[in-house]
């Protein structure tokens, strides 16, 4: 093995030990329940049927292709499964980040690396990591064509493959948007570049014209229908789904959401004082400043990837991870060239490419002890007892345990950050909310607002809704009024209390 190989399987051991880690988050749950539901059912729902806010209301949620499969690993391994499969996944998207990358190894493997940790703040057991694996296989398949086209044959070849990508995106999670904005990243630059062969063309020699400009004209005009054909039979694909082209409306539906940015932690501005939002400040001087010390001049496909991914990335917390997506392409290209220089003004000799036995059989080793140090790693996600603790540290497992063995009547009112875990282990209660804010809309996030700030109208929207009892945190403004206003106190501990009626 040598060195260059090494590197490279480090590299994605590295990634593998990293993912692999307790990944169950609040909205795990609402996607095992539906992913329950449907092996059950042997259907898709089409309306909602585990709330009572939105009983019976219309409910297309396009995760169904990944929520079913959840549950089967959970059901089958438990949340160790889950954890591992995240990391498959994770690891899957960094080795096709890969073949986007340029320079020599070690400058693809730090931005690897850093790129894993960017995107580490939103690893987790959910259907967005089927959009975060899509959107690295996109990224290679037009990169690709945009950079290597001429010499690699496949290239154009492989366009073809987004649109039936996009027939397992639209049906696996409502992110599949990316896909068209990455489409779109390198249609613009086509576009563009037509147009600069149009405006130069009368200012050209007529002796240069034929010889020169056509070719050029002809080859971003020729790119340009080819990219627009493969966005209308992406667009067609993502049609091909249980609810039908209703589907191509659902990220405006979703963005379109006030409650979204004003609320919810993940749909706002990353807080850069936290130490998980560093790296993602990192890479992003780091691409500025490659772009400014390379003689390379960059290219328009190249500054709209970084500049709308991170433009993306500051008005929400999970567009960073796909932020670390897009960057590194445009850093490794940047940056390589001005290495190449640096490395033969001081004399540096690259490892040869057949080492010595000696040398081959200490990489050998190496890769043993460091594959080893991974598997380790993975093992501490797996156990069950490890996995119950760390849930108990953030849902309210001994209330439900309460509520259980009480059976307390009534329609329930609950904190949102607890919504999914009280679909999956309390179904006999529906919710009053979970994290399927593209079903409540901001009128239910709203009236849930009212009640847990004990806003004027609070009382009035318990009754609308006949609820009877509450479990919230220990610190909701809302408890100081239910005890003021007839609801007795049934449970309480350090994480969670219910009231009743």
């Amino acid at each position: 093995m040598n060195i260059n190989r090494l590197a490279t399987w480090i590299t994605f051991l590295a990634v593998f030990a990293m993912s692999a880690r307790l990944s169950l988050d609040s909205d795990t749950w609402w996607h095992l329940r539906a992913g329950q539901w449907i092996v059950e059912n042997r259907r898709v729902p089409h309306v909602d049927p585990f709330s009572y806010t939105r009983a019976g209301e219309t409910w297309q949620y396009p995760g169904w292709l990944v929520e079913a499969p959840m549950y089967a690993v959970y059901r089958t391994f438990g949340p160790g499964g889950l954890n591992l499969w995240t990391a498959a996944m994770v690891t899957l998207a960094f080795v096709f980040l890969w073949q986007t990358l340029s320079g020599g190894v070690f400058l693809r493997a730090l931005a690897t690396i850093l790129a894993a940790t960017v995107s580490g703040v939103y690893w987790a057991a959910r259907p967005y990591l089927v959009t975060f694996l899509l959107a690295a296989i996109y990224l290679w398949i037009l990169e690709s064509y945009r950079w290597r086209s001429k010499n690699d044959p496949n290239a154009s070849r492989r366009l073809w493959l987004l649109p039936v990508l996009m027939v397992i995106w639209a049906n696996s999670h409502g992110g599949f948007a990316i896909g068209f904005i990455l489409l779109g990243v390198y249609g613009i630059s086509e576009a563009v570049g037509c147009l600069f062969d149009f405006f130069k063309r009368p200012d050209l020699p007529a002796e240069s014209t034929s010889a020169n400009s056509k070719p050029a004209a002809s080859a971003h005009s020729s790119k340009l229908i080819r990219l627009s054909i493969i966005g209308i039979l992406m667009a067609l694909a993502v049609c091909l789904n249980p609810y039908g082209p209703v589907m191509l409306a659902y990220p405006f539906k979703t963005v379109s959401i006030g409650a979204l940015g004003a609320y919810i932690q993940e749909w706002q501005s990353p807080d850069f004082h936290q130490r998980t939002a560093q790296p993602f400040i990192w890479l992003l001087l780091l691409t500025f400043g490659a772009a400014g010390l390379s003689r390379k001049r960059l290219a328009l496909s190249d500054f709209l990837l970084v500049g709308g991914f991170a433009y993306l990335s500051l008005l929400a917390w999970r567009n960073v991870a796909l932020f670390a997506l897009a960057a590194p392409p445009v850093l490794t290209r940047q940056a390589a060239p001005a290495l190449e220089a640096l490395k033969r003004r001081i004399g540096w000799r690259s490892a040869p490419i057949v080492p010595r036995r000696k040398q081959a059989t200490l990489n050998w080793i190496l890769f043993g002890l460091v594959a080893l140090a991974a598997l380790l790693k993975a093992t501490t996600a797996l156990p069950l007892e490890t996995n119950r603790a760390e849930i108990r540290q953030t849902m309210p497992v001994d209330a439900v345990a309460f509520i259980k063995k009480s059976t307390p009547p009534g329609r329930l009112f609950n904190s949102y950050n607890w919504g999914g875990y009280l679909l999956w282990e309390l179904p006999e209660y529906p919710v009053f909310m979970d994290g399927r804010t593209d079903l409540y809309n901001d009128e239910l996030v709203n009236q849930w607002l009212q009640v847990m700030r004990a806003e004027p109208g609070w009382q009035a929207a318990l009754e609308r809704w006949q609820v009877r009892l509450v479990l919230v945190e220990p610190d909701s403004p809302i408890l100081g009024r239910l005890a003021l206003n007839g609801w007795n106190l049934l449970y309480q501990d350090e994480r969670a209390v219910v009231y009743g009626r």
